[in-house]
């Protein structure tokens, strides 16, 4: 393995869990074997599952104007973009918000969950390396940002209240992002590996 700052190739050999491997000459980071990496990735992943099937359920949003209450879902704000005329704004929010964090926490669950008894998945390499490039496309985040920007100028012209599903979210924002950084890709690799054996 070469060393991503100064260039110093390393033989990679497998660390103790809770350790890490570090550069011989400038001592960055190279990989690490972080503890009960495993159990967290697929707790994480099956939280966000849940967390995805309660944003999907209950209100995200709930605004009253001038007597007129308005519930709003995150499926039901991406459909009602379509039918009103913004098709590529609905399509990426129903895209960015719901089907990649749904594959995501899927797809992590997948490839970590069978880890944890030593075994790998069918295909499991193959959900590892489209995890590893859709990764990007997971976009909560700044869709809650967004949100937030929104209901600001929002909050002048109507009463809102959070729903249910907006709490959801943001808690699966924090799910996602602790289920992502929980494992290092060559631990994952290297016990993917060892379990193809």
């Amino acid at each position: 393995m070469a060393c991503h700052f100064c260039d110093t190739l390393h033989e990679a050999s497998a660390v103790p869990e809770g350790s890490a491997a570090r550069c011989r000459r400038c001592g960055v980071l190279l990989y690490q074997n972080r503890s009960a990496s495993l159990v967290r990735v697929t707790a994480f992943s099956l939280a966000s599952l849940i967390l995805m099937g309660i944003v999907n359920m209950f209100p995200f949003l709930t605004m009253e104007a001038n007597g007129i209450k308005t519930e709003l879902s995150l499926l039901r704000a991406a459909s009602e973009l379509i039918r009103e005329g913004s098709a590529a704004i609905g399509w990426c929010v129903a895209v960015f918000t719901l089907v990649a964090p749904l594959a995501m926490a899927g797809g992590m669950l997948y490839v970590c969950g069978p880890l944890l008894h030593g075994r790998a998945a069918p295909g499991a390499r193959h959900v590892a390396r489209w995890l590893s490039r859709t990764e990007p496309w997971n976009m909560i985040e700044v869709f809650l940002l967004g949100v937030l920007v929104s209901l600001m100028k929002l909050g002048k012209m109507a009463d809102l209240c959070f729903g249910v599903g907006f709490w959801a979210f943001a808690v699966l924002m924090v799910c996602m992002a602790a289920a992502v950084a929980g494992i290092d890709r060559n631990e994952l690799w290297d016990r993917l590996e060892v379990a193809a054996e």
